[in-house]
C-alpha cells in the first residue's frame, strides 16, 4: 500500500506544474514554474522558515529579477540552481543535459571525521564480504562491520551469516561513515536484526494539497524483529556528516534501540523522501515531498545527534589509529 501511495504521488507531482498556472518555454516562465513546483509540493517550507528563516516569496523576487529573455541554458541553469540552494536540502537537484545542481554543504562545510585508508587498515586484507557488508574480528575480539552504501543490496541471509560469524565477539562496531544512503528497505532490514520487539522508530507524512501546511495525519513507522539471527550484545554505530538520506533513517532507527550507542558526529540529514517533476523546457527537478520524523515527532532533515560526540584526532591518525574506532572498542570493553 505504501509503495502504491508513493507511485500515485509521483504521478501527481509530475503533472503538478501543468495545472493551475500556464507556462511557456521562456526563461522567465521556467523559473516561475520551478518556483511554483517547490511552493506547492516541497514539504519543508514551514520548517525551514522556522529554522533558517527561509522566505520563499522573497526568494522568488530575488532570482526572477536575475532572469532575462536572451539567457542561454547554462546561465538559466545557474540562476535556478542558486535559487534551489536556498532550501539547503541535499535531496534537491535540477537536471539538464549538461549538468546537475546539488547542495552538498551539509557535509562539505564540516570536518569529515573519516579516513578510508585508516579504516582499511582495521579491515586488513583478509576481511570477509557478504553482499554490501565487509566484516572481520579485530584483535581484541570486537566485531567490526563496514557498510559503505545502502544502495548495495543486503539480504537477511547475508546479515545472518555475518552475525553468526561474529557471535563470539564481546560487542559489535558498525561503521557507516561516508554512507550517503540508498534503499530504505536495506536500512529497515538491517535494523530488524538488532531488536527483539516491534519498535516505533518514527513518523511519515504526505503532502495532500498546495498549501504549505497541507499534510496527512502522521503515520507511525515500526521496525519488526527479524525472524533470523538477532544480535543481543552491545553495538556502537559510527557516524559522520556524510551519513545522509536512508543512512540518516538507519541512524534514526538504531537510536531507538537500547543496546545501541551512536558515536561520532551529527549525521548530514536528508529527512524528506524525494520525488521528481518536470519543467516546461524538459528539465527535471527532484525535491523532498514527504517529511520523515523521529519517534518524538522531531524532524530529521538537518541530521541526528549521536549519543557521544567524537572527532578524528590528527595525532591518532599519524599513529595509524582511528579515534572513533578506538573509542568504540573502549566502550565495548
Amino acid at each position: 500500500m505504501k509503495k502504491l501511495c508513493f507511485l500515485l504521488l509521483s504521478l501527481v507531482l509530475v503533472l503538478s506544474c501543468r495545472q493551475g498556472m500556464e507556462f511557456d518555454s521562456s526563461p522567465r516562465s521556467n523559473i516561475e514554474a520551478l518556483w511554483d513546483i517547490i511552493d506547492r509540493r516541497y514539504c519543508f517550507l514551514p520548517y525551514k522558515a522556522e529554522t533558517i528563516g527561509l522566505d520563499w516569496n522573497r526568494v522568488r523576487e530575488k532570482y526572477t529579477a536575475q532572469v532575462s529573455p536572451d539567457m542561454n541554458s547554462a546561465q538559466l541553469f545557474e540562476v535556478m540552481s542558486n535559487m534551489l540552494a536556498e532550501l539547503q536540502d541535499g535531496h534537491v537537484n535540477l537536471y539538464y543535459s549538461a549538468d546537475m545542481s546539488r547542495y552538498w554543504s551539509w557535509h562539505e562545510d564540516y570536518p569529515r571525521n573519516f579516513d578510508e585508508d585508516l579504516r582499511d587498515r582495521y579491515l586488513g586484507k583478509d576481511y570477509k564480504i557478504a553482499a554490501g557488508l565487509k566484516y572481520r574480528i579485530l584483535d581484541d575480539n570486537t566485531g567490526y562491520v563496514v557498510y559503505e552504501s545502502f544502495s548495495s543490496g543486503i539480504g537477511d541471509g547475508n546479515i545472518d551469516e555475518v552475525l553468526y560469524y561474529l557471535r563470539s565477539c564481546n560487542g559489535l562496531i558498525l561503521d557507516i561513515r561516508g554512507n550517503g544512503g540508498g534503499m530504505l528497505t536495506n536500512a529497515e532490514r538491517l535494523t530488524s536484526h538488532f531488536t527483539n520487539q516491534r519498535t516505533l522508530v518514527g513518523y511519515t507524512m504526505h503532502k495532500t494539497g498546495p498549501g504549505h501546511n497541507d499534510f496527512s495525519t502522521p503515520q507511525p513507522e515500526y521496525i519488526n524483529p527479524s525472524t533470523g539471527i538477532r544480535w543481543q550484545k552491545p553495538v556502537v554505530l559510527l557516524t559522520n556528516r556524510e551519513c545522509y538520506s536512508s543512512a540518516n533513517v538507519f541512524v534514526r532507527n538504531m537510536k531507538c534501540l537500547d543496546n545501541v550507542t551512536i558515536l561520532g558526529d551529527r549525521t548530514g540529514g536528508g529527512g524528506g523522501l524525494p520525488f521528481t517533476s518536470e519543467l516546461p523546457c524538459g528539465w527535471a527537478v527532484r525535491f523532498s515531498a514527504c517529511p520523515t520524523m523521529d519517534a518524538q515527532m522531531q524532524h530529521t532533515e538537518f541530521g541526528i545527534e549521536p549519543h557521544i560526540h567524537c572527532t578524528l584526532d590528527s595525532a591518532d591518525q599519524a599513529k595509524g589509529m582511528d579515534t572513533l574506532i578506538e573509542k568504540a572498542r573502549t566502550l565495548l570493553k
